[in-house]
């Protein structure tokens, strides 16, 4: 039975403090036992949410950076760390990839599949699913290895292809967009997808000439795949509109044809408005702030279309664009 008595902790910092965390931030059960910590008390800690579980014996303080789509993205980052500074006995420590790569590069992906933390063997063969790890069969370069803060991954290219070959044409799009958003480099992208003779190679082939280092976030890579999928005229991205005195900057825009006025498309999504805060702003004045930006660029002679992530989702977005754009446009 344990002796140790610390009240819950009602605040992050009173956490860290009682915890023992490594460098990355993680709590180990080995450091917390040297602490006078004993398991029970992190099954307690972890049934009252002071500890989140990322792996057996490695956990991390609650707090709530965690919640929301980029804190799933934080958690499943560490959950990879720590599977890879874990070790396993007999095995070489596996560099991470395809999804676990991506979350070290915090590369933006389409609904990644995080069930488990990605490695890939360095072999042609020996592939195969564990209860934490999927290990994929795969040669890698040695310039496709890279060291992100001590841990062994990916290179930001090949993640982007492993990525791209393993999901639809929407996925493979959205990671180049956010690849080339991040410095990586298009020829080594087209080098190593020209290596590959995998099912799945299709998609991401097609992907690849067309992404953009324009595209902005995830909402709007999804956006414009379904524009391409759907044969609508490539819109110009981030073109900036001077109305009066000030100039604002549109995710996307289709020019006036002369028979109809040219239509602004924006993307609307919470991690938007989270982008467009400025220093001590709130969410609402970033919002009220759009409106008057919307409101200049009608007054400007422009259609604005806005969308939302639920229309991408149910797959709605030509229809709301089709009265807007012109025939032309949408036969493109």
């Amino acid at each position: 039975m344990s002796t140790w008595n610390r009240p819950r902790c009602v605040c992050v910092q009173q956490c860290v403090a009682i915890y023992p965390t490594d460098r990355f931030g993680i709590v180990r059960r080995e450091a917390a036992l040297t602490r006078d910590i004993s398991d029970d008390d992190l099954a307690a800690a972890i049934r009252r949410k002071d500890l989140l579980r990322l792996t057996p014996g490695a956990f991390v303080v609650n707090s709530d950076s965690f919640t929301g789509p980029s804190g799933a993205d934080e958690l499943y980052r560490l959950r990879s760390v720590a599977t890879a500074t874990s070790g396993f006995v007999g095995e070489v420590t596996l560099p991470l990839s395809h999804e676990s790569a991506a979350a070290m590069h915090k590369l933006p992906l389409l609904k990644p599949n995080r069930d488990l933390v990605h490695v890939t063997n360095g072999r042609a063969s020996g592939g195969s699913k564990r209860t934490l790890r999927h290990i994929h069969a795969g040669v890698l370069l040695p310039t496709e290895i890279v060291d992100i803060d001590g841990i062994r991954a990916t290179s930001i290219e090949r993640a982007a292809v492993d990525i791209a070959c393993g999901g639809t044409f929407a996925q493979a799009l959205t990671v180049f967009d956010s690849a080339k958003r991040l410095g990586a480099d298009a020829e080594q992208m087209a080098e190593i997808l020209a290596r590959r003779r995998r099912r799945g190679i299709a998609a991401a082939r097609r992907a690849l000439p067309l992404s953009d280092a324009l595209a902005e976030s995830v909402g709007e890579s999804w956006s414009r795949a379904q524009m391409i999928d759907a044969g609508v005229a490539s819109p110009r991205l981030q073109h900036r509109f001077r109305c009066g005195t000030t100039t604002y900057r549109s995710d996307f825009d289709w020019q006036a044809d002369g028979e109809r006025a040219g239509v602004v498309g924006e993307f609307d999504g919470l991690e938007k408005y989270g982008r467009l805060r400025r220093p001590g702003e709130s969410v609402a004045d970033a919002v009220i702030r759009e409106k008057v930006r919307e409101d200049a660029l009608r007054a400007h002679g422009l259609i604005v279309v806005r969308w939302t992530w639920s229309v991408l989702e149910r797959g709605g977005l030509i229809a709301l664009l089709r009265p807007w754009l012109s025939p032309d446009a949408l036969a493109s």
